[in-house]
Protein backbone atom coordinates (compact mmCIF):
# COMPACT_ATOMS: atom_id res chain seq x y z
CA UNK A 1 0.00 0.00 0.00
CA UNK A 2 1.38 3.66 -1.28
CA UNK A 3 1.65 6.20 1.72
CA UNK A 4 -1.50 7.87 0.06
CA UNK A 5 -3.93 5.14 0.14
CA UNK A 6 -2.39 4.14 3.70
CA UNK A 7 -2.82 8.29 4.59
CA UNK A 8 -6.34 8.21 2.94
CA UNK A 9 -7.37 4.78 4.64
CA UNK A 10 -6.80 6.06 7.80
CA UNK A 11 -8.64 9.59 7.74
CA UNK A 12 -11.61 7.62 6.67
CA UNK A 13 -11.28 5.20 9.19
CA UNK A 14 -10.67 7.65 11.78
CA UNK A 15 -14.02 9.21 10.40
CA UNK A 16 -16.13 6.44 11.68
CA UNK A 17 -15.04 7.15 15.31
CA UNK A 18 -15.38 10.93 15.26
CA UNK A 19 -18.07 12.83 17.10
CA UNK A 20 -19.31 13.99 13.78
CA UNK A 21 -22.14 16.20 14.73
CA UNK A 22 -20.77 16.99 18.50
CA UNK A 23 -17.78 18.42 16.36
CA UNK A 24 -20.04 20.35 14.19
CA UNK A 25 -21.82 22.28 16.75
CA UNK A 26 -18.45 23.13 17.92
CA UNK A 27 -17.01 24.71 14.98
CA UNK A 28 -20.36 26.16 13.78
CA UNK A 29 -19.97 28.10 17.43
CA UNK A 30 -16.35 29.17 17.13
CA UNK A 31 -16.69 30.02 13.75
CA UNK A 32 -19.73 32.68 14.44
CA UNK A 33 -17.77 34.60 17.08
CA UNK A 34 -17.64 37.71 16.98
CA UNK A 35 -14.72 38.50 19.34
CA UNK A 36 -12.23 40.03 17.26
CA UNK A 37 -9.22 38.74 18.34
CA UNK A 38 -10.84 35.12 17.70
CA UNK A 39 -12.35 36.28 14.22
CA UNK A 40 -8.89 37.17 12.88
CA UNK A 41 -6.90 34.56 14.45
CA UNK A 42 -9.49 32.16 12.45
CA UNK A 43 -8.95 34.10 8.70
CA UNK A 44 -5.57 34.18 9.38
CA UNK A 45 -4.88 31.18 10.12
CA UNK A 46 -7.03 29.54 7.14
CA UNK A 47 -5.25 32.35 4.73
CA UNK A 48 -1.62 30.64 5.35
CA UNK A 49 -3.41 27.24 5.38
CA UNK A 50 -5.21 28.01 1.93
CA UNK A 51 -4.13 29.84 -1.16
CA UNK A 52 -7.55 31.91 -1.28
CA UNK A 53 -8.00 34.48 -3.88
CA UNK A 54 -10.09 37.34 -2.82
CA UNK A 55 -9.39 39.47 -5.96
CA UNK A 56 -13.47 38.43 -6.43
CA UNK A 57 -14.90 39.34 -3.14
CA UNK A 58 -17.11 42.00 -2.36
CA UNK A 59 -14.97 42.89 0.84
CA UNK A 60 -10.85 41.39 1.00
CA UNK A 61 -9.99 43.21 4.12
CA UNK A 62 -10.46 41.24 7.75
CA UNK A 63 -11.97 44.23 9.22
CA UNK A 64 -14.96 43.80 6.82
CA UNK A 65 -16.47 40.58 7.96
CA UNK A 66 -17.92 39.94 11.56
CA UNK A 67 -16.83 36.28 11.83
CA UNK A 68 -14.84 33.64 10.25
CA UNK A 69 -18.21 31.97 8.75
CA UNK A 70 -18.62 35.69 7.20
CA UNK A 71 -15.41 35.37 5.41
CA UNK A 72 -16.31 32.02 4.50
CA UNK A 73 -19.73 32.74 3.16
CA UNK A 74 -18.24 35.93 1.31
CA UNK A 75 -20.37 37.45 -1.33
CA UNK A 76 -18.43 38.31 -4.63
CA UNK A 77 -18.27 41.62 -6.23
CA UNK A 78 -21.05 42.62 -8.79
CA UNK A 79 -20.11 41.00 -11.81
CA UNK A 80 -17.46 38.56 -10.29
CA UNK A 81 -19.59 35.42 -12.23
CA UNK A 82 -21.30 36.16 -15.33
CA UNK A 83 -24.15 33.73 -16.52
CA UNK A 84 -24.77 32.80 -19.53
CA UNK A 85 -27.26 34.89 -21.31
CA UNK A 86 -28.39 31.59 -23.57
CA UNK A 87 -32.20 31.12 -22.44
CA UNK A 88 -32.04 27.76 -22.96
CA UNK A 89 -28.79 27.65 -21.18
CA UNK A 90 -28.31 25.85 -18.08
CA UNK A 91 -25.05 26.89 -15.73
CA UNK A 92 -22.98 25.69 -12.86
CA UNK A 93 -24.56 26.61 -9.53
CA UNK A 94 -21.33 26.69 -7.69
CA UNK A 95 -17.83 26.99 -8.02
CA UNK A 96 -15.83 23.82 -7.62
CA UNK A 97 -14.77 20.73 -9.00
CA UNK A 98 -16.47 17.82 -11.01
CA UNK A 99 -16.61 14.65 -9.00
CA UNK A 100 -18.87 12.57 -11.26
CA UNK A 101 -21.25 13.55 -14.26
CA UNK A 102 -22.83 11.38 -16.40
CA UNK A 103 -26.84 9.38 -16.99
CA UNK A 104 -28.01 7.70 -14.78
CA UNK A 105 -28.64 4.18 -15.23
CA UNK A 106 -32.71 4.25 -14.24
CA UNK A 107 -31.77 5.81 -11.04
CA UNK A 108 -28.18 4.53 -9.92
CA UNK A 109 -25.27 7.40 -9.70
CA UNK A 110 -21.48 6.86 -9.95
CA UNK A 111 -19.61 8.07 -6.76
CA UNK A 112 -16.18 6.86 -7.51
CA UNK A 113 -14.20 4.02 -8.92
CA UNK A 114 -16.66 0.70 -7.99
CA UNK A 115 -19.08 2.48 -5.90
CA UNK A 116 -22.75 3.44 -6.94
CA UNK A 117 -25.76 4.39 -4.90
CA UNK A 118 -29.04 5.43 -6.15
CA UNK A 119 -31.27 8.47 -6.75
CA UNK A 120 -34.22 7.33 -4.54
CA UNK A 121 -31.81 6.62 -1.43
CA UNK A 122 -30.10 10.36 -2.42
CA UNK A 123 -33.46 12.24 -2.46
CA UNK A 124 -34.76 10.76 0.80
CA UNK A 125 -37.06 8.10 -0.55
CA UNK A 126 -39.06 10.00 -2.95
CA UNK A 127 -40.03 7.40 -5.19
CA UNK A 128 -42.13 9.46 -7.01
CA UNK A 129 -39.10 11.90 -7.52
CA UNK A 130 -36.61 9.17 -8.64
CA UNK A 131 -39.01 7.83 -11.12
CA UNK A 132 -39.39 11.44 -12.84
CA UNK A 133 -35.01 11.28 -12.53
CA UNK A 134 -34.60 7.86 -13.69
CA UNK A 135 -32.30 7.93 -17.18
CA UNK A 136 -31.89 11.17 -16.36
CA UNK A 137 -28.74 13.52 -16.45
CA UNK A 138 -26.58 14.05 -13.21
CA UNK A 139 -23.54 16.53 -12.09
CA UNK A 140 -21.68 16.27 -9.11
CA UNK A 141 -19.62 19.23 -7.56
CA UNK A 142 -17.34 19.58 -4.92
CA UNK A 143 -16.24 22.73 -2.94
CA UNK A 144 -13.10 22.96 -1.47
CA UNK A 145 -12.34 25.33 1.15
CA UNK A 146 -11.19 27.80 -0.86
CA UNK A 147 -14.20 27.88 -3.37
CA UNK A 148 -16.96 30.42 -3.01
CA UNK A 149 -19.78 28.89 -1.05
CA UNK A 150 -22.82 30.61 -2.41
CA UNK A 151 -25.10 28.60 -4.54
CA UNK A 152 -26.84 29.95 -7.31
CA UNK A 153 -29.72 28.40 -9.83
CA UNK A 154 -28.77 26.51 -12.78
CA UNK A 155 -32.04 27.62 -14.60
CA UNK A 156 -35.06 29.92 -13.87
CA UNK A 157 -37.39 27.81 -11.99
CA UNK A 158 -40.54 27.55 -9.13
CA UNK A 159 -39.58 25.46 -5.80
CA UNK A 160 -41.90 22.74 -5.55
CA UNK A 161 -40.39 21.29 -2.61
CA UNK A 162 -37.52 21.30 -0.19
CA UNK A 163 -36.62 18.86 2.15
CA UNK A 164 -33.88 18.28 5.15
CA UNK A 165 -32.33 14.91 5.26
CA UNK A 166 -30.61 14.27 8.56
CA UNK A 167 -27.53 11.61 8.60
CA UNK A 168 -23.81 12.00 9.12
CA UNK A 169 -21.50 14.16 8.47
CA UNK A 170 -18.24 12.55 6.83
CA UNK A 171 -15.98 14.40 5.05
CA UNK A 172 -16.81 14.57 1.24
CA UNK A 173 -13.41 14.94 -0.16
CA UNK A 174 -11.95 12.45 -3.04
CA UNK A 175 -10.75 10.22 -0.66
CA UNK A 176 -13.54 9.98 1.53
CA UNK A 177 -15.91 9.44 -1.77
CA UNK A 178 -14.17 6.42 -2.36
CA UNK A 179 -13.93 5.17 0.93
CA UNK A 180 -17.42 5.43 2.25
CA UNK A 181 -19.53 3.05 -0.10
CA UNK A 182 -22.94 5.94 -0.28
CA UNK A 183 -21.75 8.70 0.89
CA UNK A 184 -24.22 11.38 -0.09
CA UNK A 185 -26.74 8.99 0.82
CA UNK A 186 -25.41 8.86 4.40
CA UNK A 187 -24.63 11.93 4.77
CA UNK A 188 -27.27 14.90 6.39
CA UNK A 189 -28.31 16.65 3.23
CA UNK A 190 -30.95 19.27 1.84
CA UNK A 191 -32.97 18.73 -1.46
CA UNK A 192 -34.45 21.19 -3.37
CA UNK A 193 -36.87 20.79 -6.79
CA UNK A 194 -37.30 23.32 -8.94
CA UNK A 195 -40.30 23.05 -11.49
CA UNK A 196 -38.19 24.62 -14.63
CA UNK A 197 -39.03 24.73 -18.56
CA UNK A 198 -36.52 21.54 -18.64
CA UNK A 199 -38.70 19.59 -15.91
CA UNK A 200 -37.67 19.05 -12.64
CA UNK A 201 -34.70 19.45 -11.87
CA UNK A 202 -33.01 18.70 -7.96
CA UNK A 203 -30.08 20.06 -6.86
CA UNK A 204 -29.17 18.07 -3.42
CA UNK A 205 -26.69 20.08 -1.13
CA UNK A 206 -24.92 17.34 0.67
CA UNK A 207 -23.51 18.40 4.50
CA UNK A 208 -19.56 17.39 5.31
CA UNK A 209 -17.59 17.32 7.92
CA UNK A 210 -17.64 20.49 10.27
CA UNK A 211 -20.71 21.57 7.78
CA UNK A 212 -22.93 22.56 10.74
CA UNK A 213 -25.79 24.00 8.72
CA UNK A 214 -26.64 25.27 5.33
CA UNK A 215 -28.73 28.87 4.55
CA UNK A 216 -31.58 29.14 2.07
CA UNK A 217 -32.79 32.13 1.14
CA UNK A 218 -36.39 31.53 1.63
CA UNK A 219 -35.83 29.83 5.08
CA UNK A 220 -32.65 30.87 6.52
CA UNK A 221 -30.32 28.18 8.04
CA UNK A 222 -31.60 24.70 8.44
CA UNK A 223 -30.43 21.89 10.14
CA UNK A 224 -30.96 18.36 11.46
CA UNK A 225 -29.97 18.83 14.74
CA UNK A 226 -32.18 16.63 17.38
CA UNK A 227 -33.74 15.34 14.29
CA UNK A 228 -34.04 11.77 13.44
CA UNK A 229 -36.89 11.76 10.23
CA UNK A 230 -36.74 13.25 6.56
CA UNK A 231 -38.62 16.77 7.11
CA UNK A 232 -40.35 18.44 4.35
CA UNK A 233 -39.50 21.93 5.11
CA UNK A 234 -42.17 24.75 4.91
CA UNK A 235 -42.79 26.75 1.50
CA UNK A 236 -43.20 30.42 1.69
CA UNK A 237 -46.57 31.56 0.21
CA UNK A 238 -46.62 31.27 -3.17
CA UNK A 239 -43.64 29.62 -3.56
CA UNK A 240 -40.70 31.30 -4.55
CA UNK A 241 -39.48 31.52 -8.53
CA UNK A 242 -35.62 32.18 -8.51
CA UNK A 243 -34.61 33.07 -11.85
CA UNK A 244 -31.37 31.68 -13.53
CA UNK A 245 -28.14 32.60 -11.44
CA UNK A 246 -30.30 33.70 -8.38
CA UNK A 247 -28.45 32.81 -5.13
CA UNK A 248 -30.02 30.01 -3.69
CA UNK A 249 -28.28 29.27 -0.48
CA UNK A 250 -24.78 28.99 0.97
CA UNK A 251 -23.00 26.05 2.60
CA UNK A 252 -21.53 27.00 6.20
CA UNK A 253 -18.43 25.76 5.44
CA UNK A 254 -18.08 23.49 2.20
CA UNK A 255 -19.52 20.79 1.01
CA UNK A 256 -20.81 18.89 -2.45
CA UNK A 257 -23.77 19.48 -4.47
CA UNK A 258 -25.61 17.13 -6.88
CA UNK A 259 -27.62 18.24 -9.93
CA UNK A 260 -30.23 16.04 -11.44
CA UNK A 261 -32.31 16.46 -14.53
CA UNK A 262 -34.89 14.43 -16.20
CA UNK A 263 -33.82 12.16 -19.48
CA UNK A 264 -34.12 13.72 -22.80
CA UNK A 265 -34.53 17.55 -21.63
CA UNK A 266 -30.90 18.53 -21.50
CA UNK A 267 -28.12 18.13 -23.66
CA UNK A 268 -24.67 18.37 -21.33
CA UNK A 269 -21.29 20.17 -22.43
CA UNK A 270 -18.72 18.05 -23.84
CA UNK A 271 -15.82 17.83 -21.50
CA UNK A 272 -17.94 17.35 -18.37
CA UNK A 273 -15.20 14.90 -16.54
CA UNK A 274 -13.87 13.79 -12.67
CA UNK A 275 -11.62 16.69 -12.09
CA UNK A 276 -12.40 19.78 -14.28
CA UNK A 277 -12.90 23.56 -12.80
CA UNK A 278 -16.10 25.10 -12.94
CA UNK A 279 -17.18 28.44 -12.00
CA UNK A 280 -20.53 29.32 -10.93
CA UNK A 281 -22.54 30.89 -14.06
CA UNK A 282 -20.86 29.02 -16.83
CA UNK A 283 -23.11 26.47 -18.98
CA UNK A 284 -22.94 22.94 -18.23
CA UNK A 285 -26.06 22.03 -20.54
CA UNK A 286 -28.47 23.20 -23.00
CA UNK A 287 -32.25 22.34 -22.57
CA UNK A 288 -33.93 20.64 -24.89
Amino acid sequence: MSGRAGRDRLFVGVQHLLPQHTLSRLVRAITRCRVGWVRTALIRAFLRRYAVDLSDAEHRTLGDWASFNEFFTRRLRSGARPVDPEPAALVSPVDGSISQAGALRDDVLLQAKGIDYSAGALLGGDAALARELAGGEYLTIYLAPTDYHRIHMPCSGTLRRARLIPGDRFSVNAATAAGVPGLYTRNERVVCVFDTTAGAIALVLVGALFVGSISLIWSGEVNARRRRRVVDLPLPTPPPRLEKGAELGCFNMGSTVILLAPARRIRPEPGLVPGRRLRCGERIATAL
